[in-house]
Protein backbone atom coordinates (compact mmCIF):
# COMPACT_ATOMS: atom_id res chain seq x y z
CA UNK A 1 0.00 0.00 0.00
CA UNK A 2 1.20 3.37 -0.93
CA UNK A 3 1.67 5.86 2.14
CA UNK A 4 0.36 9.57 2.49
CA UNK A 5 2.07 12.73 2.80
CA UNK A 6 1.74 14.24 5.63
CA UNK A 7 0.88 18.18 6.14
CA UNK A 8 -0.47 20.85 7.95
CA UNK A 9 -2.55 23.92 7.53
CA UNK A 10 -2.80 26.69 10.13
CA UNK A 11 -5.64 27.52 12.14
CA UNK A 12 -4.93 30.68 12.70
CA UNK A 13 -8.57 32.27 14.40
CA UNK A 14 -7.50 29.94 17.17
CA UNK A 15 -6.39 31.14 20.48
CA UNK A 16 -5.22 34.48 18.97
CA UNK A 17 -3.03 35.08 16.30
CA UNK A 18 0.18 34.42 18.75
CA UNK A 19 -0.98 31.22 19.59
CA UNK A 20 -2.25 29.80 16.42
CA UNK A 21 -2.24 26.18 16.50
CA UNK A 22 -1.66 23.52 13.35
CA UNK A 23 -4.39 20.80 11.63
CA UNK A 24 -2.45 17.76 10.46
CA UNK A 25 -3.92 16.20 6.83
CA UNK A 26 -3.25 13.44 5.06
CA UNK A 27 -2.97 13.98 1.37
CA UNK A 28 -3.37 10.30 -1.00
CA UNK A 29 -3.28 10.38 -5.06
CA UNK A 30 -2.78 13.86 -7.17
CA UNK A 31 -2.68 17.10 -5.30
CA UNK A 32 -3.56 18.62 -8.43
CA UNK A 33 -6.54 16.56 -9.16
CA UNK A 34 -10.06 18.55 -9.97
CA UNK A 35 -12.10 15.51 -7.67
CA UNK A 36 -11.68 16.41 -3.73
CA UNK A 37 -12.49 13.85 -1.07
CA UNK A 38 -12.36 14.53 2.37
CA UNK A 39 -12.63 11.99 5.21
CA UNK A 40 -12.87 13.03 8.51
CA UNK A 41 -12.41 10.44 11.60
CA UNK A 42 -14.69 9.89 15.03
CA UNK A 43 -13.92 11.28 17.99
CA UNK A 44 -10.85 10.07 19.49
CA UNK A 45 -9.37 8.49 16.32
CA UNK A 46 -7.41 10.39 13.58
CA UNK A 47 -6.94 10.39 9.90
CA UNK A 48 -4.99 7.17 9.45
CA UNK A 49 -8.08 5.42 9.81
CA UNK A 50 -9.13 5.57 6.34
CA UNK A 51 -5.77 4.08 4.79
CA UNK A 52 -7.50 1.30 3.24
CA UNK A 53 -10.79 3.80 2.11
CA UNK A 54 -8.00 5.88 0.37
CA UNK A 55 -6.26 3.22 -1.23
CA UNK A 56 -9.62 1.62 -2.69
CA UNK A 57 -10.46 5.42 -3.45
CA UNK A 58 -7.70 5.89 -5.51
CA UNK A 59 -7.80 2.13 -7.28
CA UNK A 60 -11.29 3.00 -8.76
CA UNK A 61 -10.73 6.64 -9.93
CA UNK A 62 -7.27 4.74 -11.54
CA UNK A 63 -9.78 1.93 -13.32
CA UNK A 64 -11.56 4.93 -14.69
CA UNK A 65 -8.55 6.68 -15.81
CA UNK A 66 -9.77 9.69 -13.27
CA UNK A 67 -7.11 11.59 -11.11
CA UNK A 68 -8.65 12.07 -7.52
CA UNK A 69 -7.11 13.45 -4.26
CA UNK A 70 -8.41 12.68 -0.78
CA UNK A 71 -7.59 14.00 1.95
CA UNK A 72 -7.54 12.74 5.26
CA UNK A 73 -7.42 15.14 8.52
CA UNK A 74 -6.47 14.83 12.27
CA UNK A 75 -9.39 17.20 13.65
CA UNK A 76 -7.69 19.47 16.02
CA UNK A 77 -6.46 17.47 19.84
CA UNK A 78 -6.19 14.29 17.76
CA UNK A 79 -3.56 12.22 16.33
CA UNK A 80 -0.54 14.70 15.11
CA UNK A 81 -2.37 17.88 15.19
CA UNK A 82 -1.80 20.53 18.05
CA UNK A 83 -3.85 20.54 20.95
CA UNK A 84 -5.93 23.62 22.42
CA UNK A 85 -4.76 25.46 25.52
CA UNK A 86 -8.26 26.29 26.17
CA UNK A 87 -10.51 23.05 25.98
CA UNK A 88 -13.59 24.83 25.83
CA UNK A 89 -12.43 25.49 22.07
CA UNK A 90 -13.35 21.67 21.80
CA UNK A 91 -17.05 21.99 20.13
CA UNK A 92 -18.69 21.70 17.01
CA UNK A 93 -18.98 25.18 15.71
CA UNK A 94 -15.50 25.54 16.18
CA UNK A 95 -14.74 22.77 14.16
CA UNK A 96 -17.69 23.62 11.81
CA UNK A 97 -14.91 27.13 11.68
CA UNK A 98 -11.87 25.17 11.60
CA UNK A 99 -13.20 22.98 8.55
CA UNK A 100 -14.46 25.34 6.56
CA UNK A 101 -11.31 27.69 6.99
CA UNK A 102 -9.46 24.56 5.48
CA UNK A 103 -11.89 23.72 2.61
CA UNK A 104 -11.18 27.32 1.82
CA UNK A 105 -7.60 27.10 1.90
CA UNK A 106 -7.02 23.68 -0.04
CA UNK A 107 -9.22 25.35 -2.88
CA UNK A 108 -7.32 28.71 -2.80
CA UNK A 109 -3.62 26.43 -3.04
CA UNK A 110 -5.22 24.19 -5.77
CA UNK A 111 -8.67 24.52 -7.17
CA UNK A 112 -11.16 21.81 -7.26
CA UNK A 113 -14.36 21.37 -9.27
CA UNK A 114 -15.75 18.26 -6.82
CA UNK A 115 -15.40 17.63 -3.63
CA UNK A 116 -16.82 15.15 -1.65
CA UNK A 117 -17.11 14.62 2.23
CA UNK A 118 -16.93 11.15 4.12
CA UNK A 119 -17.31 11.10 7.84
CA UNK A 120 -17.20 8.83 10.56
CA UNK A 121 -19.09 9.62 14.35
CA UNK A 122 -17.77 12.54 15.08
CA UNK A 123 -16.95 13.31 11.52
CA UNK A 124 -20.34 12.53 10.12
CA UNK A 125 -21.53 15.24 12.95
CA UNK A 126 -18.99 18.07 11.61
CA UNK A 127 -19.98 17.19 8.04
CA UNK A 128 -23.45 17.53 9.21
CA UNK A 129 -22.93 20.96 10.45
CA UNK A 130 -20.87 22.51 7.43
CA UNK A 131 -22.93 21.02 4.79
CA UNK A 132 -26.09 21.97 6.68
CA UNK A 133 -25.02 25.44 7.47
CA UNK A 134 -23.59 25.65 3.49
CA UNK A 135 -27.40 24.61 2.53
CA UNK A 136 -29.12 26.79 4.93
CA UNK A 137 -26.74 29.77 3.17
CA UNK A 138 -25.49 30.63 6.78
CA UNK A 139 -21.35 29.15 5.64
CA UNK A 140 -19.44 29.81 2.64
CA UNK A 141 -18.07 26.81 0.60
CA UNK A 142 -15.50 27.30 -2.16
CA UNK A 143 -17.88 24.87 -4.48
CA UNK A 144 -21.30 22.51 -3.34
CA UNK A 145 -20.48 19.49 -1.97
CA UNK A 146 -21.25 16.63 -4.37
CA UNK A 147 -21.40 13.40 -2.24
CA UNK A 148 -21.64 13.02 1.53
CA UNK A 149 -21.41 9.59 3.58
CA UNK A 150 -22.23 9.97 7.13
CA UNK A 151 -20.92 6.96 8.94
CA UNK A 152 -22.63 5.46 11.94
CA UNK A 153 -24.13 8.61 13.06
CA UNK A 154 -27.26 11.11 12.74
CA UNK A 155 -29.35 14.29 13.93
CA UNK A 156 -30.75 11.90 16.56
CA UNK A 157 -27.88 10.47 19.12
CA UNK A 158 -28.76 7.45 21.74
CA UNK A 159 -28.16 8.86 24.73
CA UNK A 160 -27.29 5.25 25.93
CA UNK A 161 -24.23 5.40 23.95
CA UNK A 162 -23.59 9.25 24.31
CA UNK A 163 -23.22 8.27 27.85
CA UNK A 164 -20.96 4.94 27.36
CA UNK A 165 -19.02 7.16 25.71
CA UNK A 166 -17.78 10.15 27.73
CA UNK A 167 -17.38 7.18 30.43
CA UNK A 168 -14.15 6.22 29.04
CA UNK A 169 -12.95 9.08 26.88
CA UNK A 170 -9.91 11.10 28.25
CA UNK A 171 -9.10 8.47 31.03
CA UNK A 172 -5.48 8.87 30.41
CA UNK A 173 -2.97 11.19 31.26
CA UNK A 174 -0.73 13.72 28.88
CA UNK A 175 2.16 12.27 28.22
CA UNK A 176 2.31 9.75 30.57
CA UNK A 177 3.20 5.98 28.87
CA UNK A 178 0.36 3.42 30.32
CA UNK A 179 1.19 0.71 27.36
CA UNK A 180 4.69 -1.05 27.58
CA UNK A 181 4.14 -1.76 23.60
CA UNK A 182 1.91 -1.32 20.39
CA UNK A 183 0.70 -4.22 20.85
CA UNK A 184 -0.39 -3.95 24.27
CA UNK A 185 -2.14 -0.71 22.97
CA UNK A 186 -3.90 -2.69 20.47
CA UNK A 187 -5.26 -5.17 23.24
CA UNK A 188 -6.37 -2.78 25.21
CA UNK A 189 -8.15 -0.48 22.52
CA UNK A 190 -9.75 -3.81 21.54
CA UNK A 191 -11.74 -4.11 24.50
CA UNK A 192 -13.07 -0.65 24.02
CA UNK A 193 -13.61 -1.08 20.37
CA UNK A 194 -14.98 -4.61 19.18
CA UNK A 195 -18.15 -3.08 18.28
CA UNK A 196 -15.94 -1.62 14.95
CA UNK A 197 -16.63 -5.20 14.06
CA UNK A 198 -14.44 -8.51 12.72
CA UNK A 199 -10.34 -7.38 12.13
CA UNK A 200 -7.69 -9.60 11.88
CA UNK A 201 -4.42 -9.01 13.97
CA UNK A 202 -3.31 -7.43 11.34
CA UNK A 203 -5.92 -4.41 10.48
CA UNK A 204 -6.94 -4.48 14.31
CA UNK A 205 -2.50 -3.44 14.84
CA UNK A 206 -2.58 -0.92 11.56
CA UNK A 207 -5.97 0.83 12.62
CA UNK A 208 -4.20 1.07 16.11
CA UNK A 209 -0.39 2.13 15.34
CA UNK A 210 -1.26 5.58 14.42
CA UNK A 211 -3.61 6.08 17.21
CA UNK A 212 -1.01 5.85 20.21
CA UNK A 213 2.39 8.14 20.95
CA UNK A 214 5.27 7.08 22.15
CA UNK A 215 5.90 8.85 25.51
CA UNK A 216 9.24 10.22 26.97
CA UNK A 217 9.61 6.99 29.30
CA UNK A 218 9.61 4.38 25.82
CA UNK A 219 6.00 3.29 27.01
CA UNK A 220 2.70 4.70 24.68
CA UNK A 221 -0.33 6.17 25.35
CA UNK A 222 -3.43 7.73 23.58
CA UNK A 223 -3.05 10.06 20.67
CA UNK A 224 -5.59 12.70 21.82
CA UNK A 225 -5.69 15.27 23.93
CA UNK A 226 -7.79 14.37 26.74
CA UNK A 227 -9.65 17.24 27.65
CA UNK A 228 -11.74 16.81 24.41
CA UNK A 229 -14.00 14.78 26.85
CA UNK A 230 -14.83 17.74 28.81
CA UNK A 231 -17.75 18.41 26.25
CA UNK A 232 -19.11 15.31 27.91
CA UNK A 233 -19.11 17.56 31.32
CA UNK A 234 -21.72 19.88 29.83
CA UNK A 235 -24.43 17.45 28.23
CA UNK A 236 -27.01 16.21 29.47
CA UNK A 237 -29.89 13.74 28.96
CA UNK A 238 -32.17 16.76 28.11
CA UNK A 239 -29.51 19.06 26.64
CA UNK A 240 -29.23 15.90 24.27
CA UNK A 241 -32.79 15.94 23.19
CA UNK A 242 -33.09 19.68 23.04
CA UNK A 243 -30.10 19.74 20.59
CA UNK A 244 -32.25 17.44 18.10
CA UNK A 245 -34.16 20.14 16.55
CA UNK A 246 -31.01 22.39 15.65
CA UNK A 247 -29.20 19.05 13.94
CA UNK A 248 -32.15 18.06 12.01
CA UNK A 249 -32.47 21.49 10.66
CA UNK A 250 -29.26 20.85 9.58
CA UNK A 251 -29.53 17.77 8.53
CA UNK A 252 -32.79 18.49 5.95
CA UNK A 253 -31.26 21.30 4.30
CA UNK A 254 -28.08 19.28 2.85
CA UNK A 255 -27.59 19.74 -0.86
CA UNK A 256 -25.28 16.75 -1.25
CA UNK A 257 -26.50 13.24 -2.50
CA UNK A 258 -26.03 11.21 0.23
CA UNK A 259 -25.04 7.94 2.00
CA UNK A 260 -26.23 6.66 5.45
CA UNK A 261 -24.01 3.61 6.66
CA UNK A 262 -24.66 2.18 9.85
CA UNK A 263 -23.67 -0.77 11.78
CA UNK A 264 -26.39 -3.22 12.48
CA UNK A 265 -26.30 -3.50 16.43
CA UNK A 266 -25.10 -0.18 16.67
CA UNK A 267 -25.91 1.67 19.78
CA UNK A 268 -25.70 5.26 18.37
CA UNK A 269 -27.50 5.51 15.64
CA UNK A 270 -30.43 4.06 16.16
CA UNK A 271 -32.68 1.75 13.41
CA UNK A 272 -35.68 4.16 13.30
CA UNK A 273 -33.19 7.51 12.74
CA UNK A 274 -31.08 5.94 10.13
CA UNK A 275 -34.91 5.40 8.32
CA UNK A 276 -36.42 8.92 9.08
CA UNK A 277 -32.32 10.03 7.52
CA UNK A 278 -33.91 8.45 4.22
CA UNK A 279 -37.25 10.30 4.33
CA UNK A 280 -36.27 14.04 5.85
CA UNK A 281 -33.48 15.23 3.40
CA UNK A 282 -35.79 17.40 1.59
CA UNK A 283 -33.06 19.15 -0.36
CA UNK A 284 -30.70 16.27 -1.69
CA UNK A 285 -31.24 15.70 -5.33
CA UNK A 286 -32.51 12.11 -4.04
CA UNK A 287 -32.97 10.82 -1.31
CA UNK A 288 -30.83 9.24 1.10
CA UNK A 289 -29.53 5.84 0.64
CA UNK A 290 -28.98 3.64 3.84
CA UNK A 291 -27.06 0.55 3.75
CA UNK A 292 -26.25 -1.64 7.20
CA UNK A 293 -23.40 -4.01 7.97
CA UNK A 294 -23.72 -7.02 9.79
CA UNK A 295 -21.72 -7.76 13.13
CA UNK A 296 -21.21 -4.55 13.56
CA UNK A 297 -22.06 -1.88 16.17
CA UNK A 298 -20.62 1.48 16.05
CA UNK A 299 -18.70 2.05 13.79
CA UNK A 300 -18.22 0.49 10.63
CA UNK A 301 -14.46 1.38 9.84
CA UNK A 302 -14.64 0.79 5.65
CA UNK A 303 -11.46 -1.78 6.20
CA UNK A 304 -13.73 -4.63 5.23
CA UNK A 305 -13.44 -5.27 1.50
CA UNK A 306 -17.40 -5.06 1.56
CA UNK A 307 -18.08 -1.82 3.83
CA UNK A 308 -15.28 0.27 1.41
CA UNK A 309 -16.55 -0.88 -2.25
CA UNK A 310 -20.15 0.35 -0.62
CA UNK A 311 -18.39 3.55 -0.31
CA UNK A 312 -16.60 3.74 -3.64
CA UNK A 313 -19.71 2.52 -5.37
CA UNK A 314 -21.71 5.40 -3.84
CA UNK A 315 -19.09 7.86 -4.92
CA UNK A 316 -19.23 6.98 -8.49
CA UNK A 317 -23.12 5.86 -8.69
CA UNK A 318 -25.29 8.10 -11.06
Amino acid sequence: MNEPTLHHFTLAHREGSNASKRMAYWSWGDTSAAHLVLCVHGLTRQGRDFDVLAQAILDKASSRGESTRVVCVDIIGRGVSDWLDDPAGYTYPDYTQDMAAFLAALHGERPFTSFDWIGTSMGGLIGMCVLGAYGMGALSLPIAPRCFVINDVGPTLEWAAVSRIGQYVGQHKPDVGIFASEQEAADVMWQLASSFGPHSKVEWLALSRHQCVRCSDGKYTFAYDPAIANIFKQITQQSNEQAQAVTWQLYENITAKTLVTRGLVSDLLSKETAIAMTNRGYKMPVPARLVEFTGVGHAPTFVAKDQHDVVVNFLWSK
